[in-house]
């Protein structure tokens, strides 16, 4: 057998490539088109769009994944629901799909989280993992949200206490689902924002679907909610694993952002 010759690298070159083009992202992405907080499936759909009309876009997410509510289905079951007419998306993405009857779509988690994923970053979205966007920048005159303050998701979880950095955008996306973390934030601090969080209703799945893709949007200038967080501040049921609105959501907001950016 053959030997394989592998490139010899030593540690110090592996420091200095990670840091000089993680610096070059970070310097790039501090001022953005457009953040997403979350990478679900509303949050991924989101920047796929958005990535794809040419706006700088930005997914942070807290977790060392992506995917948010999809790899955890039904109980850990590995297949989730999609229905008409959201398989527009996932033929668009080329998710492979069983249809048990007409307009059901039965997809598997880990292909749906990773072409996801892959259609956002070929679309050129970043993906930033593992850090926590724990308050909104604002301004007056016109009010506004203007950006994030974002953590390492560790430094949280250690309980120390460091400043974040702040990351300016055009548009903010509360794509962190049940809790709409990032506009529950906005409202509590921010109150001249005039936005209220009543919390999400039960399982209502029939009328729950066609609902948070109708409320989907802007809730406060430069501050939009999609997928589960549309629930939470507008007071809708909860639908379980089927995630035809989480996607048609995302694609909603994409374009509702595009639009009001184009008009501005």
């Amino acid at each position: 057998m053959q030997s394989i010759r592998i490139k010899q690298v030593n540690e110090v070159k592996i420091s200095k490539y990670i840091l000089k083009y993680t610096f070059e992202d970070w310097n790039n992405l501090v001022e953005s088109d457009v953040v997403i907080v979350g990478a679900g499936p509303s949050g991924m759909t989101a920047a796929y769009y958005l990535a794809k009309a040419g706006l700088k876009t930005v997914i942070f997410e807290r977790r060392l994944s992506f995917g948010g509510g999809i790899g955890g289905g039904a109980m850990n079951f590995h297949k989730i629901v999609i229905e008409t007419p959201a398989d527009e998306i996932i033929k668009e993405l080329k998710i492979r799909y069983i249809e048990p009857e007409e307009g059901i779509f039965i997809i598997d988690s880990a292909e749906f989280m990773a072409k996801l994923a892959t259609a956002a970053i070929d679309a050129g979205a970043k993906i930033i993992h593992g850090v926590t966007v724990d308050d909104v920048i604002f301004r007056e005159n016109p009010l506004r949200v203007a950006g994030v303050a974002v953590e390492w998701t560790s430094t949280q979880m250690s309980g120390l206490h460091v400043d974040p950095l702040f990351i300016s955008a055009k548009a903010v996306v509360d794509a962190t689902g049940h809790d709409a973390e990032i506009i529950s934030v906005a409202s509590r601090k921010v109150p001249e924002l005039g936005i209220a969080v009543p919390g999400e209703k039960s399982a209502y799945s029939e009328i729950a679907e066609e609902l948070v893709v109708e409320n989907t949007g802007k809730v406060a200038p430069g501050l939009y909610a999609t997928g589960m967080a549309v629930c939470e501040v507008k007071s809708l049921p909860r639908m379980g694993p089927i995630f035809g609105a989480m996607i048609l959501s995302g694609k909603k907001v994409a374009e509702e952002i595009i639009k009001d950016l184009r008009n501005s």
